[in-house]
């Protein structure tokens, strides 16, 4: 059913996301048509790379559907870079790390622990995560708040620059670690989630395919999307600040969110876990550097320097997951709390 309406939505959004931008429809209209369809061409790349996470197993599954997923915000954000809004795009960041951490994965233990009492995941992966975790979001976030208090613009820059490097460099030993050196050697004891083989929808090429062309839409529909920002702003009284923690982070993000809820549904939590806090990784360690260094060839450049509500958000949200997650088993409750704490950090954004 669900499978229907993104089809329907991916027909009828497309077309009308080229026409509306070519006579120039108001910016309110074309900013639902473009979210919905994004989200519907998220949908498809979701089932995409659940296909492949079958034939290719639940790591890589998991780290295709964190990288598929975040190729939505990333191309989001560049569009959001070149056309100067610098605070639109490290709100989205933030917003990237609260919805995965709070949103995706409390609906996911939430949603899954209405079917089954307990669920449980890989304790080591738990722990190996905390620590990057810990390190990508408190680290290398808080860090150049406290040193750039009195530092020039172009020092700012510099230690952003440094730092992004330094990301960059250590989340590929992250993935080299988990998928090269070590691999298999911190398996699960219990395989309570393999039931059966499994078939993939799509055939491996086809699955390819669908992502390439669904990537490409995404791309297309996403600068438009941009532009229409600073008008749906003024219309519904939304902050910069709003627009990119709550709205440009659930559209960029529908992909994972999505595949992580079903996933913890099926009772497969290495996958669903690995997608929201791989994702979380994936943000803090690749995209957010990735798009400092890409903010070097546009006039605005981006300083990987938060807000301090941004800043205290993702901390709280950090400390919080580890806490959840930590014992490597997950309930209901402990979802519907990581929802709680989402609820009362969007409150006080959209006040701000």
């Amino acid at each position: 059913m669900v499978n229907k309406i993104f089809f329907g939505l991916v027909l009828l959004g497309v077309p009308i996301s080229v026409i509306g931008s070519l006579l120039y429809w108001p910016s309110v209209i074309m900013f639902i048509v473009y979210c919905l369809t994004i989200v519907a061409l998220a949908g498809f790349m979701g089932r995409a790379t659940e296909s492949l996470a079958i034939v290719m197993g639940p790591r890589i599954g998991g780290l295709l559907n964190a990288t598929f997923g975040n190729a939505v915000e990333l191309i989001i954000s560049i569009f959001s870079l070149k056309a100067g809004l610098v605070g639109v795009v490290l709100a989205s960041l933030t917003g990237s790390v609260l919805g995965n951490l709070l949103l995706v994965a409390g609906l996911s233990f939430f949603v899954g622990g209405t079917k089954y009492k307990r669920q449980k995941f890989n304790v080591f992966d738990a722990r190996h995560n905390a620590g990057l975790l810990i390190f990508a979001v408190i680290v290398a976030f808080v860090i150049p708040e406290v040193f750039t208090q009195d530092m020039s613009e172009s020092s700012t820059m510099s230690l952003s620059v440094g730092i992004s490097i330094i990301l960059i460099l250590l989340y590929l030993a992250a993935l080299f670690f988990k998928l090269v050196t070590h691999r298999g050697v911190y398996q699960h004891t219990e395989k309570s989630e393999e039931h059966g083989e499994e078939v993939p929808e799509w055939s491996k090429k086809k699955a390819i395919i669908i992502l390439a062309v669904a990537t490409l839409a995404v791309a297309y529909v996403s600068e438009k999307l941009v532009h229409t920002f600073s008008e749906v702003g003024e219309t519904f009284g939304w902050s910069e600040l709003f627009i990119g923690v709550i709205i440009v982070a659930i559209v960029g993000n529908a992909a994972e969110h999505a595949s992580a809820v079903i996933m913890a549904y099926k009772n497969k939590m290495d996958v669903a876990v690995e997608i929201a806090v791989g994702s979380t990784l994936q943000v803090a360690m690749f995209v957010a550097p990735v798009l400092v260094l890409i903010s070097l060839m546009y006039p605005t450049h981006m300083p990987l320097v938060f807000t301090m509500p941004e800043l205290i958000s993702m901390v709280t949200a950090v400390f919080l997951m580890i806490m959840i997650s930590n014992d490597g088993e997950t309930n209901w409750f402990e979802g519907l709390t990581l929802l709680a704490a989402y609820f009362i950090m969007g409150i006080g954004f959209y006040l701000l």
